[in-house]
């Protein structure tokens, strides 16, 4: 399959913003001001400071891992010939609801200033259990620079379950939305899985998954903190149907199963941290991921985890994607599998949940946009601009507060041809206009 650069549907494009703008949410009356004991005035975090010390960007280097193609031919001619995207969006059993038709709670949780241009809540079968949480959003505008991939418009947003023994510790599953008519989006859920005994078993992937990104036909997510692998790496034309409906994940009698869940996508590769796992004094936990199609080549953009409201400061940096053909969606490498990162900056923006890597027309070089979760852990969040001269964001309320942005936010996705930021709060999925976001750093 050809993906970029194949089914240009640019009338398309411009009638779906026609759609958009005369359909767009009147959210703002709906967002609730933050409460005055959330509305302190976050100081500052400065200008980025771009670190160039080999001690500084060293540590950023990744090992890259590929799954033996045997392994993956073993798993694929044991489960039957894979399937691409078309076929979940085609059997989507779960459906999104517009703002309208959502709770006040939910609402609530959507960004103040500025507020969301269109944004939905998720199906009540999948909001019941609420140890599952969504923390990560792509698009197909990430896969391909058209925007759709094969003749469909996609989001992808990955969610978490939080077990006894914390988050990371149950396996990460993907909502592949069908957004082709925005007023009813439909999506199905995919479990993500690692290959195991040489392509004979999977095993599911546990990870809190906070941050993901969709390129070509390769899907980028962040690993659990902690850990020596920095990112899993999985193929959308390697999606597999199971054949037994069990609560086991991998082969069981008769079939394999997935804990009921119709699909499973397999890895079919990892980048680990080249210096062991990652620690505050060592190789950064990445916390998200976004893709930036204003570098040549593009890049996969990353910011460190570090804890909401603490004193220690943030890395922002970028890998550039491999220009070959033959290895599309992975990273570039040299002749030893190393991927090292392009660009580094420093931030004290802390408990970062988004980060965004956007040049404007017109500007010398681009804008980081990074999103930060309440210091206390509840409530609204912020969301900055920085560059390496300034850092602006949004204020609110009476007192001017700068918690404008979404409750329990997500990870940031821009896209080009709506000219959206997708983004997720504790209970919905959101678009803001890029234009409109920019007018509210200032």
């Amino acid at each position: 399959m050809r993906h970029r650069g194949r089914h240009r549907r640019r009338r398309r494009g411009t009638a779906l913003r026609a759609v958009l703008a005369g359909t767009a949410l009147a959210l703002t009356a709906a967002a609730t001001l933050i409460s005055a004991s959330q509305a302190e005035v976050t100081e500052s975090p400065g200008a980025l400071k771009p670190l160039t010390a080999a001690s500084d960007t060293a540590r950023l280097r990744l090992q890259e891992h590929l799954v033996p193609a045997r392994d993956l031919k073993r798993l694929a001619a044991s489960m039957g010939r894979p399937v691409g995207v078309s076929a979940v969006l085609a059997s989507a059993d779960r459906s999104l609801r517009g703002a309208a038709d959502c709770t006040a709670d939910d609402r609530e949780s959507l960004p103040v200033a500025p507020p969301a241009g269109r944004a939905y809540c998720w199906d009540r079968a999948d909001t019941a259990d609420t140890s599952w949480r969504p923390h990560s959003v792509t698009t197909s505008a990430d896969a391909d620079d058209d925007g759709v991939w094969g003749t469909h418009r996609v989001i992808l947003t990955g969610w978490t379950r939080t077990a006894a023994g914390g988050p990371g510790r149950e396996p990460a599953r993907v909502a592949f939305v069908d957004a082709d008519d925005p007023a009813r989006p439909v999506y199905r859920w995919v479990l993500l899985v690692v290959p195991v005994d040489g392509g004979r078993d999977y095993r599911g992937l546990s990870s809190e998954m906070s941050g993901m990104v969709w390129y070509q036909d390769k899907l980028l997510v962040t690993t659990r903190a902690g850990s020596s692998e920095a990112l899993y790496v999985y193929d959308l034309d390697r999606i597999q149907r199971t054949t037994a409906d069990t609560p086991a994940i991998g082969r069981v009698p008769g079939g394999w199963s997935a804990d009921g869940y119709r699909y499973v996508m397999p890895a079919v590769g990892s980048y680990r941290f080249a210096d062991g796992r990652c620690t505050a004094s060592g190789p950064p936990c990445p916390a998200t991921l976004s893709l930036d199609r204003g570098t040549a080549p593009d890049s996969l953009v990353a910011a460190e985890r570090t804890a909401p409201g603490g004193d220690r400061p943030a890395r922002l940096w970028r890998y550039a994607f491999d220009s070959d053909p033959a290895r599309g969606g992975l990273l570039a490498t040299d002749s030893a599998g190393r991927a090292d990162a392009v660009e580094a900056y420093r931030t004290r923006v802390s408990g970062i949940s988004g980060a965004l890597s956007h040049r404007r027309p017109g500007a010398g070089s681009p804008s980081w946009y990074v999103g930060r979760a309440s210091g206390t852990g509840d409530g609204h969040g912020g969301l900055w601009r920085q560059d390496s001269a300034h850092a602006r964001a949004a204020r609110c309320g009476a007192d001017s507060s700068r918690h404008c942005w979404a409750e329990s936010s997500g990870s940031l996705s821009y896209s080009a041809q709506t000219d959206e930021v997708w983004s997720l709060s504790d209970h919905m999925l959101f678009a803001v206009p890029l234009t409109a976001l920019d007018r509210s750093l200032r």
